[in-house]
């Protein structure tokens, strides 16, 4: 249907024929604790550039009752259809269009999601907007480019609290009206309704004061840290300003931290929502912290990068994410008071291993994406345009130098304060502060896709001493299905020499050297004559984004002594690749694991530590050989057995071994060990099993059928909230009988009944590795279903399924051959041959590693 989507020709027109101004929009919530539908009025001025012109306005409804245009009543029952309607006959200059309608709450995440706390059966509301759903509460003009100011009034229950992007007013007859913004896009407009605790505070600086509040649902006040929550947003808002010589561009800053949320956070102008999980109930690592951390100061980079200056069209979406993501890392590394200046570690450790998987797969886009409706845009919050964006950024900085690179982004937001801007925009300002001419730049990393190789060549004499040095750049075929050619790049990187000090047995860099990197081969002369060092590490300090290798001789000695790096980002670096070669079945997965038993135990890095947790959880159970998987798995599992009981008690690495060990304790003793730790009967020092450790082991002893109804039920009961819900249906979905799975299936596939949070952690359930077997009849059924669920259902619960309910683990040519005929046959739209294609690859990745794998016996 047209209506349902958005062209970007068609925003295009549309944006040339209108200039918005103001939205005054009244919404009746009181209601909300009932649920069903509720009146929303909109009141909305524009300008029209001709008279006698024709143009449309979104709308997302069950019921319109009134559409209004310039004086003269329209019938609903013939401009409203597909999710629009007509506006037919435009006077040139100012026009007023008012908008009556039925408007509904939502379970998805999307719109207006209603959801009841079980604690306290009250009902909590928030909008989530991005992309295209403002259009599900009001009547607007859905897309970037056309900005205009927004007055909320909202009539809610007696006692509840109402948040927007402006200031919260005082009620009156428990109606609550707002004070227009400034000129926003709709997307970045919202509310946020219910009996919500709060703690307030406020940023002061300079003769600056900015009201700051921190909001979640009394159940979860107790957890709730507000104190190192604005610890950290003033380290942002000192950091930020600082850098981009602007001033925050609203009135207040607002975090709200809200239930079901489909993503971390969304950056609505003054007002940002957050994941409620992000509020701890119980005992977390310093990894989580600084997760949060980074997601906290991300959102409120955004209210530069988004809200204050916002792309034209969702192609330049990266604009968005990637100056957001990039700038969360910096004001971390950076900020002299920040508990993680080890953070680009972090980065180089999730975000880059994110963007290089994303572009390996046949989805791979340019981090200027070519957006041609809303379709394409719901699918593009990727691993190009968040992780690989912010990693171009930060080659960018070393290209360009620091100082001009903020320079150039001060330029480009008081030049372009409240408005649209494109790529050309950006890189003008950058260009002006820099001297650098960046068009060739932009051209390869910007608007191509795919991913270089860097390997070192050297040669020695035979007293060790260099001879050659020179750095190869490969540019990898792209994948099947991806569009565009690959390409060489232009890389700003280090090479990093390093040796193992005799005193502290560490590997230390003795020296390092800066270069361009160009072509096919690049001679690095500053190395020729010197002895050669223990070794070689190419981009160190990760100024650049490329698969790194090391020569055979660096390699041998890392695998001995990985984990002896003096500092945390080699380790991470030779950690990353690693493991790239693993997943390109170049390492074979029994060596890989190897490397991190032998190596896992000296790093230091919380953070590291638990991605290697996930990656060898992963390898064991997908790139290994079939034939030495259990033998893998066992040896990887008596390995977390034994560090959690030698780590430092109650320590973030005995937390991070604790479920380590849990997500795949298979042997009875070690099953009876989670059910003594789960009792009582039996403890480890310092190891509190807390609600959310709890959980693990209970989903852990249900997927091996320890655990049935009854002990699932009982835990609930200790744990009756929204997390518990979420916990105890992965639980019953993780049973490993026909019945369980049976059950799980159909409150997916059958009924549209679940919240988006409890459908997701269904999903979580029913795939578990070791059930093979009891899962495969399901792929077909997967196929059979899948194009009508995702005609049928919201964007956002499609994709969980379309995602979550692939056969990814039946790893055969079998289930490539379903998918490809699945493909040809069902002829869906881009969005979703997008989302089921990646999935292939996985498949298909998955055969390569398990072969190479086998090789290795």
């Amino acid at each position: 249907m047209p209506g349902t989507d958005l062209t970007r020709e068609e925003a295009q027109q549309r944006a040339k024929l209108l200039t918005v101004d103001s939205y005054e929009i009244d919404l009746d919530l009181s209601g909300a604790q009932e649920g069903g539908t509720y009146r929303s009025v909109t009141t909305v001025r524009f300008d029209v550039a001709e008279t006698g012109a024709e143009s449309f306005i979104d709308l997302v409804a069950p019921a319109v009752h009134e559409v209004t245009l310039n004086g003269d009543p329209l019938d609903p029952s013939d401009v409203f259809a597909d999710s629009r309607i007509a506006l037919p006959g435009l006077l040139e200059g100012q026009n007023v269009l008012r908008v009556v309608a039925d408007c509904a709450y939502t379970t998805t995440g999307e719109g207006l999601h209603r959801f009841v706390d079980q604690v306290d059966k009250q009902a909590y509301l928030y909008t989530q907007f991005q992309v295209p759903d403002a259009r599900r509460v009001f009547a607007s003009f859905e897309q970037p480019d056309l900005k205009a100011t927004f007055q909320f009034t909202v009539k809610a229950p007696s006692g509840w609290t109402v948040v927007s992007n402006s200031p919260t007013p005082e009620p009156k007859d428990d109606t609550w009206v707002f004070q227009p913004t400034p000129r926003i896009s709709s997307y970045i407009t919202a509310l946020i309704v219910g009996p919500y605790h709060s703690v307030h505070s406020v940023y002061e600086k300079n003769g600056q004061s900015v009201p700051l509040g921190i909001y979640c649902r009394p159940s979860l006040a107790e957890f709730l840290d507000s104190d190192a929550i604005f610890e950290v947003t003033r380290q942002g808002f000192d950091w930020f300003q600082e850098k981009f010589d602007y001033n925050y561009p609203f009135k207040k800053y607002d975090q709200l931290f809200v239930p079901e949320f489909n993503a971390g956070a969304m950056e609505n102008a003054g007002a940002v929502t957050i994941r409620d999980q992000y509020v701890f109930r119980s005992k977390v690592t310093d990894s989580t912290y600084e997760l949060r951390a980074e997601t906290l100061l991300h959102e409120l980079a955004h209210m530069w990068f988004g809200d204050l200056v916002t792309m034209e069209w969702w192609n330049d979406l990266w604009l968005n994410e990637s100056f957001a993501t990039y700038t969360s890392f910096a004001c971390q590394a950076y900020h002299p008071e920040s508990r993680w200046p080890h953070s680009w570690t972090t980065f180089a450790n999730s975000m880059k291993t994110w963007a290089y998987r994303q572009d390996q797969l046949p989805s791979t886009h340019p981090i200027m994406a070519e957006i041609r409706d809303l379709d394409d845009v719901l699918v593009n919050f990727d691993g190009i345009t968040y992780a690989k964006g912010a990693s171009v950024l930060k080659q960018l900085v070393a290209y360009v130098g620091m100082d001009e690179f903020f320079k150039g982004l001060q330029a480009y937001f008081k030049r372009h304060a409240y408005g649209n801007t494109r790529l050309s925009d950006l890189l003008g300002a950058l260009e002006e502060t820099s001297g650098r001419d960046l068009s060739t730049w932009s051209k390869k990393w910007l608007q191509t896709a795919g991913i270089n190789i860097l390997r070192p060549e050297v040669e020695t004499d035979a007293a060790g001493v260099v001879t050659s040095f020179a750095i190869r750049q490969e540019a990898p075929a792209l994948p099947a299905g991806a569009k565009g050619e690959p390409v060489l790049r232009p890389h700003r990187i280090a090479i990093g020499l390093y040796e193992l000090d005799d005193e502290s047995e560490k590997l230390v860099r003795e020296d390092r050297i800066e270069l361009d990197v160009d072509g096919e081969l690049t001679a690095v002369p500053q190395l020729t004559g010197r002895r050669r060092p223990a070794v070689f590490l190419l981009n160190d300090d990760d100024l650049s984004y490329a698969k790194v290798r090391l020569d055979e001789e660096s390699l041998r000695f890392v695998t001995d002594h990985l984990g002896d790096f003096e500092s945390s980002l080699p380790r991470a670096l030779c950690w990353a690749s690693a493991w790239d070669m693993t997943r390109d079945a170049e390492l074979p997965t029994r060596e890989y694991l190897s490397l991190v038993l032998s190596g896992i135990g000296k790093e230091s890095d919380i953070g590291v530590v638990q991605s290697l947790h996930r990656h060898v959880k992963l390898a064991t159970e997908l790139y290994a050989a079939p034939t030495a998987r259990e033998a893998l798995l066992t040896r990887w599992t008596d390995a977390t057995l034994a560090h959690l009981r030698s780590a430092a008690p109650a320590s973030d690495h005995q937390l991070a071994w604790a479920h380590a060990f849990a997500a795949t304790a298979r042997t009875p003793e070690q099953l009876d060990l989670l059910e003594s730790l789960l009792d009582g009967t039996h403890s480890i020092e310092g190891l509190a099993v807390d609600t959310e450790l709890r959980w693990a082991f209970v989903e852990r002893l249900a997927a091996v059928g320890r655990f049935d109804e009854a002990e699932i039920a009982g835990e609930y009961e200790r744990d009756k909230t929204a997390a518990g819900e979420r916990h105890a249906a992965t639980a019953r979905a993780a049973r490993p009988t026909e019945a369980a799975k049976a059950e799980a299936w159909a409150s997916v596939i059958d009924s549209d009944k679940l919240p988006n949070a409890v459908q997701e952690a269904v999903i979580n359930g029913f795939v578990q590795t070791d059930q093979r077997e009891l899962l495969a009849p399901y792929a077909d059924r997967y196929f059979e279903v899948l194009k009508s669920v995702w005609d049928s259902r919201s964007h956002k619960i499609a994709q969980q399924i379309a995602i979550g309910l692939y056969p990814s683990l039946q790893v055969s040519p079998e289930t490539l051959t379903k998918t490809d005929t699945w493909l040809a046959s069902a002829q869906p739209n881009a969005a979703l041959a997008r989302l089921v294609s990646e999935s292939r690859s996985g498949v298909e990745r998955a055969l390569r590693a398990q072969a190479a794998d086998a090789a290795a016996e």
